[in-house]
């Protein structure tokens, strides 16, 4: 008997997506401190041995930041949901499969609102946008 519509293409399904709690272990925030979305991700160098042992996600990042990549993008080009992306960079991370380049906002006492005048030209880069 053949198998009812809800279950055509199973197989097909089941091999090609993961849960994103499998990839991440159940976690749902970084192991580190958080990530920005902007936050700057390459590749250590001479990692060549440890990519075997990778993940299909942790070698398609190590793949891609070969280039430096920002967190955000990461998730837009691997199709990874950006909680999943931040976890597994960093993960990465705290192996020393990648190296991050925090912004200098990130890296400076972050309770200082930015400036007036940063402030000012968004607000008017975003009326000419409208």
């Amino acid at each position: 008997m053949s198998s009812g519509g809800g279950h055509e293409g199973e197989g097909i399904w089941s091999r090609q997506y993961r849960r994103p709690y499998t990839v991440t272990g159940g976690r749902t925030r970084p192991a580190g401190d958080d990530l920005e979305l902007e936050t700057l991700v390459q590749t250590a160098t001479g990692i060549d041995e440890q990519l075997a042992a990778l993940g299909r996600e942790q070698r398609s990042i190590a793949a891609l930041c070969r280039e430096v990549v920002s967190v955000a993008e990461i998730s837009a080009r691997l199709d990874l949901l950006l909680g999943v992306t931040r976890v597994i960079v960093s993960d990465m991370a705290l192996q020393g499969l990648v190296l991050l380049h925090r912004p200098q906002v990130a890296i400076a006492d972050a309770d200082h609102p930015p400036p007036v005048e940063l402030l000012e030209r968004v607000l008017h880069g975003l009326r000419n946008i409208s």
